[in-house]
């Protein structure tokens, strides 16, 4: 993007859950495609992680994962210790060039199961701010789910990743395995930068570009 002075990598992150809360339930598994406004891959990272002893997967949630069998036996396979995989992704996050963006779908849920875990496990955060421990990423993130819908020039109630045309993700499915659909909404982000490269850019008050 012609605009863009700096370099900024975008990792694009899907978690899957045994419940909805980062303070009751714990996160079974999660993986991010890290790509540029061009859509080139510069990594991708994977991994399983143990339940949390002291937490209970909520039962609506695990009644939903009998509909994803093969899904569920991937996000449980193999489970890691979680202060050793999420030291391991902020190094990895650390090691990406330029500015490092998290980006999810939506932002609002695999947000803060990554913050809260990095939190707990690594002394690092996801969000920039006046916190103690590392700052893996600068500013509040992409949401997907609204900066499809807004693109797409839907009403709110229609913003949905469901809407969303399927081409957006490169003939990726959607299968509920971490490592898919972080690839298939990788695709997608990389459709709304070439859709954002069409629209006339709006000069500020200091003479840059919004």
């Amino acid at each position: 993007m012609s605009h863009t002075i700096e370099p900024t990598t975008f990792i694009v992150t899907d978690v899957e859950t045994d419940g909805h809360s980062p303070l009751r339930n714990s996160m079974l598994s999660f993986a991010s495609v890290a790509i540029d406004y061009d859509g080139t891959v510069h990594g991708e990272f994977e991994t399983v992680l143990e339940r949390r002893p002291e937490r209970q997967p909520d039962p609506k949630t695990m009644k939903w994962w009998e509909k994803f069998p093969e899904a569920y036996a991937a996000a449980t396979a193999s489970p890691k210790p979680p202060q050793v995989e999420m030291a391991r992704f902020a190094d990895w996050v650390e090691a990406l060039p330029g500015h490092h963006v998290f980006a999810a779908a939506p932002v609002m849920f695999d947000g803060p199961w990554i913050d809260h875990y990095l939190d707990v496990f690594a002394n690092s955060r996801a969000l920039g701010g006046p916190y103690t421990g590392r700052q893996l990423f600068r500013g509040g993130g992409v949401c997907l789910y609204t900066m499809a819908g807004t693109m797409r020039g839907m009403d709110y109630l229609n913003w949905g990743m469901q809407r969303a045309p399927k081409s957006w993700y490169g003939d990726i499915p959607h299968t509920h395995k971490a490592i898919d659909d972080a690839r298939g909404f990788a695709r997608v982000l990389v459709k709304l930068f070439e859709m954002n490269r069409q629209l006339p850019k709006v000069e500020n008050s200091s003479g840059a570009y919004e």
